[in-house]
């Protein structure tokens, strides 16, 4: 009697043991899948932030320069586009680790700052800041994923 008493509580602890791996490795996996899409959002972020921040500067580079009103407008449609291509990677990264949803919207508002500079040296501080704050990105997602 105590030898099936045994097999039956070693069937029912492997059993249990075997669920809890199954759920452990799971759990792994999930967490993998998600850092792969944070990551992948990540450089898609940056990659549309500078890309904006190119055209933008280029836009305003020549507005400032006092460029042909044609070049202006290839300039504007060139911006749009690349801003439009922020908002898709700048919601994935906010929904996959949410603290990294400020240090990317400030990102992107530093990008899209650079708008209506006043004159070109102001133009020039407002790229550096817009660098700056990626960089402050980059350096809060490498500090998020490595927890």
């Amino acid at each position: 009697m105590w030898s099936s008493l045994i097999a039956v509580a070693g069937t029912l602890l492997g059993g249990a043991l075997t669920a809890l791996l199954q759920l452990r490795r799971e759990r792994a996996a999930r967490d993998e899948r998600r850092a792969e899409a944070l990551r992948g959002a990540l450089g898609e972020l940056v990659a549309a932030l500078g890309d904006h921040r190119r055209a933008l500067w280029h836009r305003e580079n020549l507005v400032l320069s006092g460029a042909s009103t044609e070049a202006v407008e290839a300039a504007r449609a060139e911006t749009r586009a690349t801003r439009s291509a922020v908002t898709s990677p700048l919601v994935s990264v906010s929904v996959l680790e949410p603290a990294l949803a400020e240090p990317a919207r400030r990102a992107a508002l530093a990008a899209f700052a650079l708008r209506d500079a006043p004159d070109h040296a102001e133009l020039t501080a407002r790229r550096e800041a817009a660098i700056t704050a990626t960089d402050a990105l980059i350096a809060a997602a490498g500090r998020a994923m490595a927890r």
